[in-house]
C-alpha cells in the first residue's frame, strides 16, 4: 500500500491518467492525496471530479480556491470569469451530485506525518489550532444554510488574523490563508497581489513566516510560480501542470516524486 500526494490538476485529466499510470497506482490497495484545485483552467475538469469522486475512500481531497470557485457558481454566488473552464461541469446532469460532493471534502488533512493544505496556514496557528479552525469553514460549507456563507466568502478582508474575529470575516481569513495565500507578514498579515516567487515588502513566503516547531511535514499547492519544492518541512506540488509544466505526485512512505509533462497548455496567466 502507497499514498501518493498529487498538485493541483485543474481539469487535466489525460495528464493525471498517465501519472496514475507511471506511478502504478492499484486503486485497491492505494490512496491519493488531492492538494486541491481539482477543476478550472484545463479542458476536463468534469472527468477529474467524476473520477476522484468515484474514488470513495481511495481519495483525500482538500479544497483549493478554484473548487470553491466552482461551488459558488453552481449556487449562483459568482460570477464566470473570463478563463474559467466550468461549462461542462455546471452543464452536466450530475453537476448537484458533484458539486455537494466537493463541497463537503476538507480544508486540511492531518495523517502520518503529513499535513495537507492547499495554500498555507498562518504563523499564528499551531497545528491543532489549524485543524480546529479548518473544521470551523468544513461545518459552514456542510450546513443546511451554507449559502449564506458562500455568499459572503469573497473578499480579501480582513487580511490578518485576530481570536476576536467572528462570523463570515472570521471564515473568511481562514479560507483566504488556507486556498489563496502566499505571502505573510511575520506577524500573520496576508498579501493576495503578488503572485511571483519575490515577496513584497514586509511579507516572507508564508512557510518562512512560520516558526520553528516539531509539526508534520505541510504538503501544499496552489503556488506554480513557486513550483516543485521538497524539503523536510514543506513539499509544495503545484508544478504548474495548466501552464505548461508539469503533473507531480511525491509518494508519502519513501518521498519518491513522479512527474509527467504537459499536454494541455494554456498562455501563463494568474492561478
Amino acid at each position: 500500500m502507497a499514498t501518493y500526494a498529487i498538485g493541483d490538476v485543474q481539469g487535466c485529466f489525460d495528464e493525471l491518467g498517465e501519472l496514475l499510470e507511471r506511478i502504478g497506482f492499484d486503486r485497491a490497495r492505494d490512496r491519493l492525496w488531492f492538494v486541491g484545485d481539482l477543476v478550472n483552467r484545463g479542458p476536463q475538469s468534469l472527468e477529474v471530479l467524476r473520477f476522484v469522486r468515484a474514488l470513495e475512500e481511495r481519495a483525500v481531497v482538500v479544497l483549493g480556491n478554484h473548487d470553491l470557485h466552482l461551488v459558488c457558481l453552481a449556487e449562483g454566488l459568482a460570477r464566470r470569469r473570463g478563463d474559467d473552464t466550468l461549462d461542462a461541469v455546471l452543464a452536466a446532469p450530475d453537476a448537484r451530485a458533484l458539486v455537494a460532493w466537493l463541497r463537503h471534502r476538507s480544508m486540511l488533512h492531518v495523517e502520518d506525518g503529513y499535513a495537507m493544505v492547499h495554500a498555507g496556514l498562518l504563523p499564528q496557528w499551531t497545528l491543532e489550532r489549524a485543524l480546529e479552525l479548518a473544521r470551523e469553514v468544513e461545518n459552514a460549507l456542510r450546513a443546511a444554510d451554507y449559502r449564506a456563507f458562500l455568499a459572503r466568502l469573497y473578499g480579501g478582508e480582513p487580511s490578518a488574523w485576530s481570536e476576536a474575529l467572528v462570523g463570515a470575516d472570521r471564515l473568511r481569513v481562514i479560507v483566504n490563508a488556507m486556498t489563496r495565500m502566499r505571502f505573510c507578514s511575520l506577524t500573520g498579515a496576508m498579501d493576495f497581489n503578488a503572485k511571483g516567487v519575490e515577496p513584497p515588502p514586509g511579507f516572507v513566503p508564508w512557510f518562512d513566516a512560520r516558526p520553528p516547531r516539531a509539526e508534520p511535514t505541510l504538503v501544499c499547492g496552489h503556488w506554480s510560480a513557486l513550483g516543485l519544492s521538497v524539503s523536510k518541512r514543506l513539499v509544495a506540488l503545484d508544478s504548474g501542470c495548466v501552464w505548461g509544466g508539469a503533473l507531480s505526485a511525491f509518494r508519502l512512505e519513501d518521498r519518491a516524486l513522479f512527474q509527467v509533462p504537459c499536454r494541455c497548455h494554456r498562455p501563463i496567466g494568474s492561478d
